[in-house]
Formats: C-alpha cells, structure tokens, sequence
C-alpha cells in the first residue's frame, strides 16, 4: 500500500472511530457542546470550511483516480493482452484490479463518512442548543403557568367580591 493510501485508511479508521465516539449514548449533547465551545475550536472554527473543502476535493481526487485504476485493470482486452505476453501476467493484472478495487473502496467510505461526520457534529450542536432551549421554555411556561394562577384567583376573589357588592346593594 502506497503512502497516500495508508494515509487515506488511517484518515478512514479515525474517521470511524470518531463517529462510534460520537454515537456513545451515555455523552449527552450538552456535553459535546460544552467540548464545542473550547477556545481552541474558535481558532480552529475560521479555517474549519476550508479546511472541510479542501479534504472533500483531496478525497474525490483520490475517489475518481481510484475509480479510473479500476476500470484500467477490468477491462477484458488488458488481462487477455496481458496472460499472452507471460504467465504470471493474468494474476499480476488480477493483483492490481484487487489493490484498485480496495483503494476504490477506501476512498469512497472516506468521504462518505467525512460528510456523516460534519453532519453529526452539526446534528449533535444543534440538539444541544434545543435542549437547553427547552429548558429555558420549561421554566418560563411554569412561570406564566403560575401567574395565570394567581391573575385567576384574584379574578375569582374579585368577582366574589363584585357579586357581594351588588348583593348588599340590593338589599
């Protein structure tokens, strides 16, 4: 395995192994928020979109040269060209279409999961900042809840009152 293809695989395992962290049930959201929010990802934050483009378009490159290696070894003529020339040729060609197959492969679950990962850590903020804005909407509907209370009895205690009123009046 060449360099920039190790490179691409370990970029996939940490990939991975990112994503299962994220995915741990017992971290809340509020917690990865609160990881979020470090002065460090502020700094980092400026250069995050381009830095985000920048490994999608190294990683389609390396997709489309790897989709290119594959249609370049599964082509009938090449292997048939090949096995006449020598006799290993044939298990030489089918060495290569296996190494592009898997380079294909590697690439491609490389970027999928990079667009899975910004889409969870943006899932992962959000959810967070919804939860904390359900909290703030708890209390306030249980202070408004509490005062519609008290304006309720105040309004029964004065129309007691009102009909005492009218009652003595009357009599």
């Amino acid at each position: 395995m060449t360099l920039q293809w190790a490179a691409v695989a370990t970029f996939l395992y940490a990939e991975i192994g990112l994503i299962l962290i994220f995915c741990l049930p017992f971290i809340p959201p509020q917690r990865w928020q609160k990881i979020f929010s470090f002065n460090v990802w502020g700094k980092i934050a400026t250069f995050w979109n381009k830095a985000f483009l920048t490994i999608i378009i190294l990683l389609i490159v390396l997709f489309l040269d790897a989709v290119r290696e594959v249609r370049k070894y599964s082509s009938v003529h090449t292997i048939e060209k090949s096995s006449t020339s020598r006799p290993d040729a044939y298990e030489h060609t089918q060495m290569k279409l296996f190494r592009s197959q898997r380079n294909l492969y590697i690439s491609g679950f490389s970027l999928f999961f990079w667009l899975v990962l910004r889409r969870l850590v943006t899932l992962i903020t959000q959810l967070a900042k919804e939860l904390s804005n359900k909290g703030v909407l708890k209390t306030q509907a249980e202070n408004t809840n509490k005062a519609a209370k008290k304006f309720m009895e105040e309004n029964e205690k004065l129309k007691r009152f009102l009909l005492a009123k009218v009652h003595c009046r009357k009599l």
